[in-house]
């Protein structure tokens, strides 16, 4: 359950994320729910998963998880390069997040 808990927590941190990107272009009440809301759950989430995962597996696939996630909402919702150097680091974010699963 760990695990289930973790991947909801990066995708929510990816919903935080997107929420300040919200908030940076328009200063409304609904941006701002947004951004609470996303690092909210994405909190809670980190701190259920974090009670049978390992402290730092547990903060460095979130972290990835929020960074790949983050980057390609990025590149296909706003615009941002699909240049294939961003892509190489992506999936060698990705592979360290394979494999620090495999590992523990």
């Amino acid at each position: 359950m760990g695990w289930i808990y973790l991947i909801l927590a990066g995708s929510f941190e990816v919903v935080g994320v997107m929420g300040m990107n919200k908030v940076a272009k328009h200063h409304n009440l609904q941006s701002y729910l947004f951004l609470i809301i996303g690092f909210i759950f994405s909190f809670s989430f980190l701190s259920l998963a974090m009670k049978t995962l390992p402290m730092g597996m547990s903060y460095a696939v979130w972290t990835g998880i929020g960074t790949v996630g983050g980057t390609l909402v990025g590149m296909f919702f706003y615009g941002e390069s699909k240049d294939w150097k961003r892509i190489l680091f992506i999936l060698m974010i990705l592979s360290a997040v394979i494999g620090l699963k495999i590992t523990s």
